[in-house]
Order: structure tokens, then C-alpha cells, then sequence
């Protein structure tokens, strides 16, 4: 891993061009579904380094209160400790404001520069609603878009040139934060659904009960 860029909150950069993976998400928990999805876009495009990024206030999730922004960075920071390939960037939680992602691609590109190849990682739904995106087509400049699909999901990618985007097919893993919440306020065991070390920070912080 290289040198931490100073001024990017966690952003790394390296002597030549590489090829990152930008993986973004509330991460509200993270999950052992969110690692399995970084792990596969990264085995399958040879990424040199997949950066998890939480987000701040993204304005499409403005309608729900989400855990502090420093508990659900140390809880990513937590589940992605052992896997060197994997790190996690402070760049959208320090940021002021609602989060968009052309902010966070437009820091991303100036820290890595112009010769990396950047590769956001999304959900193929999220990536058919592109167009509802601030500056969809300034950002298809700037990365290109692995689109995590599920067998059996067809979904419509018209505003996107082939270029600028890969579907990747997931393992079925049926796991989601909303449902990971609920059972912590139910009282229900989320071991083995979440990495030990999250569930843990959970139960000490004493997040989702209320």
C-alpha cells in the first residue's frame, strides 16, 4: 500500500498508474455482503486497491437518520482491517454537506491522477438511475462503473455507452443493512452476517436499539 495523500482524508496515491475501485455506500452497518462485492469487482478487474467510502449525508437518503458518520467509518475501517488490498477513506464524511459523488470523483482523480484507472463500484440499480445523478456526464469522464447484478436480473442501462460500464454477476448473498438494523433492535444475533469486530462496536456504542 502507498503513502497516505495529505489533504484527501484517507485517499491514497502511488508512483504510477494503478487501478482503483471506489467502493461507496452509508455502511449503516457494513456487512459481509458489501466485503464479498469488493472482493469479487477487485479479483475480476485486477484492482490494485478497492477504497471504501462513506458516505456523509448522501441527498438521496436525506428522509432517514443514519448512525454518526464516525461510528460507520470505524466500523468499515473495523471489517476491512485484514484484507491489505482494502482501505477506507474519510473524504465524504469531512466533507460539509450533502454528498455527491462528482465531488468525491473529481478529489479521487485529482489524488490519483490523470493516468489511473477508477472504478466505481454500485449496485446495478443505482447505476440505471444514473442520469438522476448530479453531473452524470462529467463523471462518466472521470471513472467508469462496475454494475454488481444478481443472476437472473436484467436491468436498463440506456444512457451509458458499453464503454463506460461493466456488469458483474454476485454471488447470492442475501444480506442488507435495513434488515441487519432491525434485528439489533430486536434483539436478534447479527454474528456471521456482519464481520465479529463490527458486531462488537455495535454492541458497545449501542447503535439500532433505538
Amino acid at each position: 500500500m502507498s503513502e497516505q495523500v495529505s489533504g484527501h482524508s484517507g485517499v491514497r496515491a502511488g508512483p504510477s498508474a494503478r487501478r482503483i475501485g471506489v467502493m461507496g455506500g452509508t455502511f449503516d452497518p457494513v456487512h459481509h455482503g458489501h466485503l464479498a462485492a469488493a472482493n469479487e469487482a477487485g479479483h475480476a478487474f485486477g484492482l490494485d486497491e478497492v477504497v471504501f467510502v462513506p458516505a456523509g449525508q448522501p441527498w438521496q437518503k436525506s428522509e432517514r437518520k443514519l448512525a454518526a458518520a464516525e461510528d460507520r467509518y470505524l466500523m468499515t475501517a473495523i471489517a476491512t482491517a485484514s484484507n491489505p488490498r482494502f482501505s477506507v477513506s474519510r473524504i465524504e464524511i469531512d466533507r460539509p454537506g450533502d454528498t455527491y459523488s462528482i465531488d468525491t470523483a473529481r478529489a479521487l482523480r485529482s489524488a490519483f491522477g490523470a493516468d489511473a484507472e477508477i472504478f466505481f463500484i454500485v449496485g446495478a440499480d443505482a447505476l440505471s438511475r444514473l442520469d438522476t445523478w448530479r453531473d452524470p456526464q462529467e463523471l462518466l469522464t472521470l471513472v467508469r462503473f462496475i454494475g454488481l447484478t444478481r443472476r437472473g436480473h436484467q436491468i436498463a442501462v440506456n444512457s451509458l455507452d458499453a464503454g463506460q460500464f461493466s456488469l458483474l454477476e454476485m454471488p447470492a448473498l442475501e444480506i442488507s443493512s435495513t434488515v441487519l438494523r432491525a434485528r439489533v433492535k430486536a434483539g436478534l444475533p447479527i454474528s456471521y452476517l456482519v464481520p465479529e469486530g463490527v458486531v462488537q462496536y455495535i454492541a458497545k456504542r449501542g447503535l439500532y436499539r433505538d
